[in-house]
């Protein structure tokens, strides 16, 4: 039992890719949702 795997560094990477995998559908979100979200807005303060 000289060598005992290390772990730790795998986690880390595991943490970058879930972040990684969230921005990227945030931003497609917004990117598709964006301009709809906009007009939906501007129609209720034209109301006002």
């Amino acid at each position: 039992m000289l060598f005992i795997p290390r772990e730790e560094g795998q986690g880390l990477v595991e943490y970058a890719l879930v972040i990684l995998l969230v921005a990227i559908v945030v931003v497609v979100l917004v990117t598709v949702l964006g301009p709809g979200i906009g007009d939906m807005y501007s129609n209720v303060i034209s109301l006002m």
